[in-house]
């Protein structure tokens, strides 16, 4: 038996470095992913793990590679990091690193402060026509709208047992994906046609939440659907599903560095799901839970 081709490394680590430029912010999110190959034959053969730097080392050092290097663009991140494996370790030979960028666009908000983000591509469109020969109802919608604030949040003053190990914070990154469902009025058109009204509720749906100090994402959420129903007469009712993308602080402190406020590990599973219906006053609900 021969041993061929073989790699081995952590696949997709994701990292979100956040660079304030006083009250304005800037945002890279990558997923990173690195293969390391070289010198491996006897941790096959043999089980000896002598030649072997942890894929575990291999995920601190894209966060603290985030740190200290900053991310200008993935290539140039890229680069770093696959010097540094192969330079630093006489077994390594050669490292391939991929990377994919999460691109996100400013909301527009007035005043000196921009820490507010959409994810690009501005989310998926939906609608839900419902009719029974007599009565119509329309729901809009929209799917994958994934926003950010990189600070103007908090957590903290919560119930405590002892199974609580989440510390409080006074400033945190806020993310959600935003699915959000709105009933129309008797089902008919709104004033200016469907196009014009759906763009007018996802705008309110963005400045509110880059509008909105945070103290919770029910607050968050609330604060969403109420402007909608403020700004759009001809809405009943709007549902808001937001789960909370949870963004961790990073410990930099082992390799000696601090992270104030800059390195993230950007979290899918599992999430916090916050739902909730806003209703105008008077309105019977009627928009499913599912």
């Amino acid at each position: 038996m021969i041993l061929g081709q073989n790699q081995y490394g952590k696949a997709e680590t994701r990292v979100v470095r956040v660079t304030r430029d006083g009250s304005v912010h800037h945002i890279r999110d990558l997923s990173v992913s690195v293969a390391l190959s070289g010198d491996m034959t006897e941790v096959h053969l043999s089980g000896s793990n002598a030649a072997v730097l942890t894929t575990d080392t291999t995920k601190n050092t894209v966060f603290a590679f985030a740190k200290e290097h900053g991310v200008d663009s993935p290539e140039e991140f890229g680069i770093h990091l696959a010097r540094h494996f192969v330079t630093s370790q006489e077994t390594l030979h050669t490292a391939r690193i991929r990377l994919a960028e999460y691109g996100w666009d400013r909301i527009a908000t007035p005043g000196p402060e921009q820490h507010s983000f959409v994810r690009r591509g501005q989310g998926t469109r939906t609608a839900q026509v419902s009719y029974d020969g007599t009565a119509w109802q329309v729901l809009s919608g929209v799917e994958d709208l994934v926003v950010l604030n990189t600070t103007g949040s908090e957590f903290r003053g919560y119930l405590t047992d002892r199974y609580t190990t989440l510390p409080e914070t006074t400033d945190r990154v806020l993310a959600t994906e935003v699915r959000a469902r709105w009933r129309h009025h008797d089902g008919t058109a709104p004033a200016g046609g469907w196009d014009r009204s759906h763009a007018q509720v996802c705008d309110h749906l963005l400045q509110a939440f880059a509008g909105t100090y945070s103290r919770s994402l029910q607050q968050t959420l609330y604060a969403m659907g109420s402007r909608v129903l403020e700004h759009c007469a001809g809405i009943d009712e709007i549902r808001l599903s937001l789960p909370n993308k949870h963004h961790f602080l990073v410990d930099l402190a082992p390799f000696g560095l601090k992270n104030d406020h800059e390195v993230y590990f950007a979290a899918d599973r599992p999430y916090g799901l916050i739902e909730a219906t806003v209703l105008r006053e008077g309105a019977t609900p009627a928009i499913p839970t599912d």
